[in-house]
């Protein structure tokens, strides 16, 4: 057999579906995030969360923003063990979750679909998260005079659309 034969691992156990309730605070954030998605791309189905067990005794699983058929791209929302015996239980505040959540469903819907979003409505060009004192929105670039501009708190978009 060659050196360079590929040996996958006995068993490493699927990624699967968070339980419902399991997570309420990141459910919640996820709630919101997916009222943008869908009021910016109906056609695109809802994000949802999903654990991806550890693959050794010494690492955790992990929480995840993800298409229904499991496909994800980037970092995990919540990177601590998600069992019930967690030494780091999810976090509370919720525009710490709200941020992590729509980060992460921005860079997998944008990764997984090839496209940008969600789009500044006045500008048409990319936002981004920003969580500050007052709100956690999508902030665009556009607008130089000001240096860019809250287009919508998160959870908020479909207000911003044309015609709304």
């Amino acid at each position: 057999m060659s050196p360079f034969s590929h040996h996958p691992p006995a068993h490493t156990p699927e990624p699967r579906r968070a339980e419902p309730g399991a997570w309420p605070g990141f459910e919640k954030a996820l709630a919101a995030v997916n009222q943008d998605l869908a009021a910016t791309l109906p056609d695109h189905p809802p994000l949802v969360l999903t654990v991806d067990p550890a693959h050794g005794s010494d690492e955790p699983d992990r929480l995840y923003v993800a298409l229904p058929d499991g496909r994800r791209q980037g970092n995990p929302v919540h990177p601590q063990d998600t069992t019930t015996n967690s030494a780091e239980p999810e976090p509370t505040d919720p525009a710490t979750l709200l941020t992590l959540v729509a980060e992460a469903a921005q860079e997998t819907v944008m990764e997984l679909s090839w496209q940008v979003w969600p789009v500044c409505p006045a500008h048409k060009l990319g936002t981004h998260v920003r969580s500050d004192a007052e709100a956690v929105t999508w902030w665009c670039p556009g607008g130089t005079e000001t240096g860019g501009h809250h287009a919508s708190q998160v959870g908020e978009l479909s207000g911003t659309l044309p015609g709304k």
